[in-house]
Order: C-alpha cells, then structure tokens, then sequence
C-alpha cells in the first residue's frame, strides 16, 4: 500500500480560465449542466454530447476512464461500447451492479479519431472530474488505464506494474487497472494474462468493498 503524493493529485498541465467553472458545485445536477455547455478546451467544438456520468450518484465505488470513444459521444454515457460492455461483465462477475458505481472519464469529450487526450484537454476537464469525486464521495475509486491513473495518482510508472495495488489519500481507496478496451485486445484467459489478473483484481476490489462496508 503507498501514500498518494498530494500534491501530486489533480496536478494541473495547463491554463483553464479560472472564472469558467465556480469554485465548487452544490451538487452533481449543477455540474451536469455546466458541463454540457463548456467551452474550455477546443474538444468543445467537435463533440456530439459531453459525456458526463453514468450509474448510482451515491456509489461506494467510482470507476475512472480516459475519454470518450463514438458511441459515449453518441449516447451522452462512459463506458458503452464494446469496452463498456465488457467492464458491465467483469462487475457482474463479483455481483456489483449500477447500484455499486458511478461512472466517469478523465476527459468529458470526445477526442478525434479516439486519440488519447492532450494535457491541456485533461487540465480543462480535472476541475469538473476532482467535482465529480468530492461530490459523490466514494470508498473506492478504480483508474482504468493510463491517463486516469497518472491525473489522480501522478504516477509514471507503466500500468502494468502497478495495477492491482492500493493506494490510500484521505480515507479513500484507489487502485489502477487495466482499461477494458486493453483487455479486448488480449483474449487469452491464462494465468498471468492481462484478463487472469484483471480477475485477481475485481476480487480484491469485491474483498475491500466488503470489508469497508463491514467497519461503516
């Protein structure tokens, strides 16, 4: 178990204009509607919808991704495609359901052509996402994949040697995963596979959801 560097949290890579967005929310409503009308990165003028949030607003678990892909931007929901399909499946797996997380992305919109996002659209988006996770306030944050871990947890090392372990910062649990879409990639169930251990860690996520539930 390591220490997140604070100041390393919620670092910011750029200059977003600090009277765009409030000081805080009230609620997640406040910061829906905000957000749907942004403009503070140019992935505003390419967007079909801003890809907010999906699940239970009072989860104990929250699952953080990279960005959006064609069918988040044509739905208005993360994780939907192929890649959210599979993430529903592995949740399944350990009976977590919509009632046990809430669903977001580092970056709200849609980058072209699925790229990965740009420092400045991931600096323009990390108010709205450090918002989306005072307000919903859960036990366990999970960071699929490369840029959700490396935003909230500033760590540089590859994923794939720190997926799996947990991290703590102010009573909360985080722990990098691999991003489903990865898992899309690699098919092979064998032992020490990315989806073997993607396996191991769901359970360890069901194991510590429990037993914070048991100490509430």
């Amino acid at each position: 178990m390591a220490e997140i560097n604070q100041m390393g949290l919620f670092d910011f890579h750029g200059s977003p204009t600090p009277s765009a967005c409030p000081d805080r929310f009230a609620n997640l409503d406040e910061l829906v509607s905000h957000a749907r009308n942004c403009q503070r990165c140019p992935l505003a003028s390419g967007r079909t919808q801003v890809v907010i949030e999906r699940g239970n607003r009072q989860a104990p678990i929250m699952i953080i991704g990279e960005a959006p892909g064609q069918n988040e931007d044509e739905t208005g929901l993360p994780f939907v495609g192929r890649a959210g399909q599979l993430l529903d499946k592995i949740l399944a797996s350990v009976e977590l359901t919509d009632r046990d997380v809430y669903i977001c992305n580092v970056v709200k919109c849609r980058p072209p052509q699925n790229r990965d996002p740009a420092p400045q659209e991931i600096s323009a988006c990390n108010f709205y996402l450090r918002e989306q996770m005072r307000l919903v306030n859960p036990l366990i944050v999970l960071l699929t994949g490369k840029y959700a871990m490396t935003t909230i947890l500033n760590i540089k090392e590859g994923i794939t040697k720190v997926r799996g372990q947990w991290y703590t910062q102010d009573d909360r649990w985080y722990m990098p995963i691999f991003h489903p879409a990865y898992l899309l990639r690699n098919a092979s169930r064998e032992k020490g596979s990315p989806k073997w251990l993607m396996w191991q860690d769901i359970q360890a996520v069901k194991a510590k959801l429990v037993e914070l539930r048991g100490n509430d």
